[in-house]
């Protein structure tokens, strides 16, 4: 089976500043001299999450420094996105090593390192295509996510009387109904403060389906100015979402909520849907719950889209005073296995490193997660988790923040889905310069 980290390029970009005051912070994982008497520190720009904790990064970085003496690894809390690194870069503050998904925009420019094959092969990689870079390896692609699923609440659907998961936009859309009929809430959608991002998975759910099942290639095709957000079908898609919320689908305070809380909320059945992640298995097994589903988000047509990405994450800063012992750490903490496991176990990972074997204390979520995405995988059902994309086809750096921004407006009715596509067509040529 196939697993992959999160890549979660939706979430804001933060500050420089807040950078800089994050880097006097935490060292971790400090392995034992290598007799040279010289001890190399490096740095590594982590993003901490309700699953990814503290302390899950900090015994990690213990796990791969112990496979690379003489290291200290100096870690560095904040984002993980192009746009972010990009401003690390201008400042001359980039770390070392960055976890995830910061690949485009800067391989391009020189700014990242490149693993040979030969090094992903030793490692266990399997998978040489995802997260590539005009053919190159800048990142380490150990597992794949679904990006997003529909997670659902089986006793709210029985409730309602709805037996089984939609097969069909209709079938949601009627799912809906009864849900709200019977007094509850159809969907947890939102997120708000510096978790505007989280709004983000209902439209890329929508637009897998609706855009993606008929053409897996359409952001290729927008890249190359091809086809646009205008274009009808991804303002039908668009609506879809903006119809939901305000038809009175969604929670009225989900975008408020910030993501711990949006998650809390739908673990507590204040909703019965949630487009999330794939990485969500891991917090509804935490809470030890075994009454969610999972399904892709159907089309009108009945095909259900599952949207997956590759994980190409430890990039490695090109200019750092000691390239290839970054790449050597970065490639253990990779693929040590008690870090996969707990990557499975914290956060969801599907992971495909060779001969990996699935650890046998994983929760029912997960497994119905893994169930619906080796289906889809099957089926031919999986299309490219767009908005998550590190390598050929991503969004261009620091659009996704602006895509974040008018998708809240598109939400709350201040934009139409017509004036949100043509906005994101303006945004979007201007990042590409």
């Amino acid at each position: 089976m196939r697993t992959r980290r999160r890549t979660k390029q939706f979430v804001l970009a933060a500050t420089v500043a807040a950078w800089a005051l994050a880097l006097t912070g935490c060292t971790a994982g400090v392995a034992e001299p290598s007799g040279s008497g010289d001890e190399v520190s490096l740095t590594f720009l982590v993003s901490e999450t309700p699953n990814l904790t503290a302390q899950y990064w900090d015994d990690a970085i213990a796990r791969a420094s112990e496979k690379v003496p003489g290291v200290t690894i100096k870690k560095v809390v904040g984002e993980n996105t192009p746009a972010y690194a990009q401003q690390l870069f201008a400042s001359g503050q980039a770390p070392d090593i960055f976890a995830t998904g910061i690949a485009n925009g800067l391989a391009q420019k020189g700014m990242l390192a490149e693993y040979t094959r030969d090094e992903m092969e030793k490692a266990g990689v399997t998978d040489f295509t995802s997260g590539t870079i005009n053919g190159k390896f800048y990142g380490v692609a150990v597992g794949a996510q679904a990006i997003p699923l529909v997670y659902y609440n089986k006793d709210l659907f029985t409730k309602a009387g709805i037996s089984d998961a939609p097969k069909t936009y209709a079938e949601l859309l009627d799912d809906c109904a009864k849900l709200k009929a019977a007094g509850i809430t159809p969907f947890e959608i939102g997120g708000g403060g510096k978790d505007t991002w989280a709004t983000n998975f209902a439209l890329a759910s929508a637009v897998a389906a609706d855009v993606l099942t008929v053409d897996p290639g359409w952001f290729l095709k927008r890249a190359k100015g091809e086809v646009k957000f205008s274009d009808r079908v991804f303002v039908g898609a668009a609506k879809k979402v903006q119809d939901l919320t305000q038809n009175g689908y969604g929670d009225k305070a989900a975008m408020t909520r910030s993501y711990a809380d949006l998650e809390q909320a739908f673990l507590g059945g204040k909703a019965a849907m949630y487009p999330m992640g794939s990485w969500f298995a891991a917090a509804a097994d935490k809470a030890k719950l075994t009454n969610i589903g999972v399904f892709g988000w159907p089309s009108d047509a009945g095909k259900s889209a599952v949207p997956t990405v590759s994980g190409s994450g430890m990039n490695v800063n090109a200019k750092s005073k000691n390239v290839e012992l970054a790449k050597k750490w970065s490639l253990a903490f990779a693929t040590d296995k008690q870090n996969r496991d707990l990557g499975v176990i914290t956060d969801g990972d599907i992971v495909t490193v060779k001969d990996y074997e699935i650890p046998g204390n994983v929760g029912a979520v997960y497994k119905e997660t893994v169930k619906a995405y080796d289906a889809a995988l099957a089926a031919g059902a999986t299309v490219p988790a767009w908005a998550n994309i590190t390598g050929d086809g991503a969004l261009p750096p620091g659009f996704s923040d602006l895509m974040t921004a008018a998708n809240v407006d598109l939400l709350t009715g201040k934009k139409t889905p017509a004036q949100f596509a043509q906005y994101l067509d303006q945004k979007y040529a201007a990042a590409q310069k």
